[in-house]
C-alpha cells in the first residue's frame, strides 16, 4: 500500500490553506454585515457575494490548496476539470442557500440550524466531490469514522459561520470569528483526509489535468475575484455607516414633513418637500 504524505511541502500548504480560509471568512463576514443594513435588493447581492467569499475562497480554494501537499508514493494524481468545477459550484450554492434561509427566517434559531445543516452538508459534499475528481493510478479508501467526523465538523462549522454572519459586530469580534472559522474549516478538511488510504496501485498514468495545470490557474482566478471583492467592500460604506445614513434620512424626512405641516402645505406638497430633503442612497 503506497505511503501517504499530507504535508509534502512541510507546513507551507496547511498554513497557506488556513490563511486563505481566514481571508474568505473575513470577506464573507464583511459582505453579510453590509447585508444586514441594506435594502432588499442590495441585501440579496451582498448575500450572494458572501456565499462566493465563504464557499468559494474560504472553503473550496482552501481545500485544493491543502491538496497541493497531498501525495502518495509511486502514485500519479490528476484532476477531472468539470467535476472539480462542479464541487466549487456546490460549495457556493449550498453556503448561499444557508445564508438566504437564515435571512428569510429572520435570523432566528430554527432557520439558523436548518441553514447550517444544509450548508454543512454542502461543504462536506464539496470535499468528497473534490476527492472524487482526483484521477489516480490507484484507488482511494475512506475510514467511515473519519468521514462521519468530518461531516459533523462541517455542519457545526457551517452553523457557527451563519451565527457569526448574524451576530458578529466590531473589529475585534470579527477577527476572532475569522480565526475560529478558519480553524473549523481546515480542521474539517484534515479530519477527512486523516481517514484516507490509497490502495491497489497500478502502473498507469491517469487522464486529466495535473495539479499545477489545474489548481494554479483556478486559484489565481479565484484570488483575483477575491481581491476585487475586497476592493469593492473597502469602497462601500460599512454597516454602521449605512445605518447612520438611514437614520439621517429618516430625520430629514421628519423635518421635511414638520416644515410642510407648519406651513400648512397639502399632503402632496409635503411629500415633495420631503423628497427635496432626502440624500442619495448608496445602499
Amino acid at each position: 500500500m503506497p505511503a501517504i504524505d499530507h504535508f509534502t511541502f512541510g507546513f507551507l500548504t496547511p498554513v497557506l490553506a488556513y490563511a486563505i480560509s481566514c481571508t474568505g471568512a473575513a470577506t464573507g463576514l464583511a459582505c453579510t454585515s453590509r447585508a444586514r443594513a441594506a435594502t432588499p435588493v442590495a441585501r440579496a447581492v451582498w448575500l450572494v457575494l458572501g456565499a462566493i467569499a465563504l464557499g468559494g475562497t474560504g472553503i473550496w480554494v482552501m481545500h485544493f490548496v491543502a491538496m497541493l501537499g497531498f501525495s502518495a508514493s509511486g502514485v500519479e494524481i490528476r484532476y477531472d476539470i468539470p467535476q472539480t468545477l462542479l464541487s466549487a459550484a456546490v460549495a457556493i450554492v449550498m453556503v448561499g442557500t444557508g445564508l438566504f434561509i437564515t435571512e428569510l427566517g429572520k435570523r432566528k434559531l430554527p432557520a439558523l440550524v436548518l441553514g447550517g445543516v444544509l450548508a454543512g452538508v454542502g461543504v462536506a459534499a464539496m470535499h468528497y466531490m473534490g476527492m472524487a475528481a482526483m484521477e489516480m493510478s490507484a484507488q482511494i479508501a475512506y475510514a467511515p469514522t473519519y468521514v462521519i467526523a468530518s461531516v459533523v465538523i462541517a455542519v457545526v462549522a457551517a452553523t457557527a459561520a451563519l451565527w457569526c454572519t448574524v451576530h458578529i459586530r466590531g473589529t475585534l469580534a470579527t477577527i476572532v470569528a475569522t480565526l475560529v472559522m478558519g480553524i473549523a474549516v481546515t480542521g474539517m478538511h484534515y479530519t477527512g483526509m486523516a481517514g484516507v488510504s490509497v490502495v491497489n496501485p497500478v502502473d498507469t498514468v491517469p487522464a486529466g489535468a495535473s495539479t499545477m495545470q489545474l489548481l494554479v490557474p483556478l486559484v489565481m482566478a479565484v484570488s483575483i475575484v477575491t481581491f476585487l471583492l475586497i476592493l469593492g467592500i473597502g469602497l462601500w460604506p460599512t454597516e454602521d455607516e449605512l445605518r447612520e445614513q438611514i437614520a439621517l434620512e429618516k430625520r430629514l424626512r421628519a423635518q421635511g414633513q414638520a416644515v410642510g405641516q407648519a406651513a400648512g402645505l397639502p399632503a402632496n406638497e409635503q411629500d415633495r418637500a420631503t423628497q427635496r430633503t432626502r440624500i442619495p442612497q448608496v445602499y
